[in-house]
C-alpha cells in the first residue's frame, strides 16, 4: 500500500531543533501523517538499530531503523532514519524485514537512494487487496482453522521469526496464565518498555495469540482483541475509544494515563489500577498446573526434535495449539451446560474447563457476563474461595 522513509534531526541549521520528519513516500498521496513519530519510537537515539510495529488507521506497518555516527556538525554526529511500509495486514509484513533493513542501511550510506524503494513498491502494490477500508483484525479465522491441522507452521514463519512465542513464555513465566486470563477477557493491556521497541511489538502479538477461539460463533458479541503494536501519545485520543486492546510503548507518561488501560505491564511486572480485577493477578492451582504441562510439553518437543530429528513440529505450534485447545475446551463445556436441561455451572464442570472451582471463581464470573452467558446459574459452592 505505502512505501516510506522517515528521518530524525536533532540539530539543524542556525540551531534549530528539528525532530522527525517524513523524508519521501509512495504513493505520494496517502495520508501518512505521524507515520514519522510510528516508524522512529521516542528514545530510538539511545539503540543502533530496531524495528517497530504500529498501527496507522487501518492499516499495520513495519518500520526498520537505523543510527549510524557521522561527522556533521550539522546532524549532531548521528544520522538516523527508518524505512517502512504499510499493510492492510501484519501476517505479511516480517517477511520485507531484510529488506528493509537493507534499505535503511542504505538511506544511511546514500541519502536519496530511492530506485531500490520505487521498485519494491511497482512490484508490490498489485499483490495487496486495492481500496482502504481493511478490518484489522486479530489474527485471521481461517489461520486459526488451519492450526488445528497442523498447517500453519508456513503462516507463522511469516508472520514472527522462530522463537518468538517460546522467548515470550520464557520471559514472563508462569506470568504468562495471568495475561492468559486478561487477553480472554479482552483487557486493554499496555505493555512499557524502553527502546529497542521490536522484541516489546512480538510481545503484543503473542498476547493476541493467547485469546483465540475457534469454535464458531463464540466471541461474535464481544469486543475484538485487537492488536495497536507500537503507540505514542499522538495515539491517546484513538486508544480512548478502544474497548480492547494490546499495544507497547516506550513512552513512560502513559502509566499516569490510568483511564487509557486496564492492565499495565512492566518488565515481567503486571499491574492493574481495576480494583476488580486485581484477584485476577494471583495464579490459581489450576494456571500452576497449566504452566507445568506446557512447559512438559515443551521439553517433550525439544527432546524429540534432539533425538528423532523432528522438523515438522515447532514451539510456536505448541504454544499456539495449547491455549487455543485451552479456550475451546472453556467455552465447549460452557456451551454444554447452557443446553443441559440444568443450565448451572458446578465444580465439575469448571474442571472440565480445567479451571479451579474456587481460585478461578472470580475469572469465570467474568468471562460468563462478558461472552454472554449470564444466564447459567453459578453453584453456590463455587461463591466461596
Amino acid at each position: 500500500i505505502a512505501v516510506f522513509v522517515c528521518l530524525s534531526v536533532l540539530y539543524y541549521r542556525l540551531c534549530c531543533l528539528v525532530g522527525n520528519m517524513l523524508e519521501w513516500c509512495l504513493p505520494k498521496d496517502m495520508d501518512l501523517e505521524g507515520v514519522e513519530f510510528k516508524a522512529i519510537a521516542s528514545g530510538s537515539h539511545r539503540v543502533t538499530t530496531d524495528f517497530i510495529y504500529f498501527r496507522k488507521g487501518s492499516y499495520f506497518g513495519l518500520a526498520c531503523f537505523a543510527n549510524m555516527a557521522v561527522e556533521s556538525t550539522v546532524e549532531r554526529g548521528a544520522r538516523m532514519k527508518s524505512v517502512g511500509i504499510l499493510s492492510p495486514s501484519y501476517t505479511l509484513l516480517y517477511r520485507y524485514m531484510s529488506f528493509l533493513e537493507h534499505q535503511v542501511r542504505l538511506q544511511l550510506q546514500s541519502p536519496g537512494h530511492y530506485s531500490p524503494l520505487e521498485a519494491f513498491y511497482e512490484d508490490k502494490r498489485a499483490l495487496l487487496p486495492p481500496g482502504g477500508d481493511a478490518v484489522v483484525t486479530a489474527c485471521p479465522a481461517n489461520a486459526w482453522g488451519a492450526a488445528i491441522n497442523h498447517s500453519m507452521h508456513p503462516e507463522m514463519k511469516i508472520t514472527h521469526p522462530a522463537g518468538c512465542m517460546s522467548q515470550f513464555i520464557r520471559f514472563f513465566g508462569e506470568q504468562i496464565m495471568v495475561l492468559w486470563k486478561l487477553a480472554l477477557l479482552r483487557r486493554r493491556i499496555l505493555i512499557f518498555s524502553p527502546p529497542p521497541v521490536g522484541v516489546v511489538c512480538y510481545r503484543v502479538y503473542c498476547c493476541c495469540c493467547l485469546a483465540n477461539i475457534s469454535i464458531p460463533g463464540v466471541g461474535v458479541a464481544v469486543p475484538e482483541f485487537r492488536p495497536f503494536f507500537y503507540v505514542n501519545v499522538a495515539d491517546i485520543s484513538a486508544l480512548e475509544n478502544e474497548l480492547s486492546y494490546v499495544a507497547c510503548t516506550t513512552e513512560k507518561i502513559f502509566e499516569e494515563k490510568k483511564d487509557l488501560y486496564d492492565v499495565y505491564v512492566d518488565n515481567q511486572n503486571v499491574k492493574t489500577y481495576r480494583d476488580g480485577l486485581k484477584p485476577l493477578l494471583r495464579l490459581s492451582t489450576a494456571d500452576r498446573e497449566k504452566y507445568r504441562k506446557l512447559t512438559e510439553q515443551r521439553q517433550m518437543l525439544l527432546y524429540s526434535q534432539e533425538e528423532n530429528g523432528d522438523c515438522v513440529s515447532s514451539e510456536e505450534d505448541l504454544f499456539i495449539l495449547f491455549f487455543l485447545e485451552q479456550n475451546n475446551r472453556i467455552f465447549q463445556t460452557l456451551s454444554e451446560v447452557a443446553g443441559s436441561t440444568d443450565p448451572t455451572v458446578t465444580q465439575e464442570s469448571v474442571r472440565a474447563m480445567g479451571l479451579d472451582p474456587h481460585g478461578d471463581r472470580l475469572f469465570l464470573l467474568h468471562l460468563l457476563e462478558i461472552y454472554g452467558y449470564d444466564t447459567l446459574l453459578v453453584s453456590e459452592q463455587l461463591c466461596c474461595s
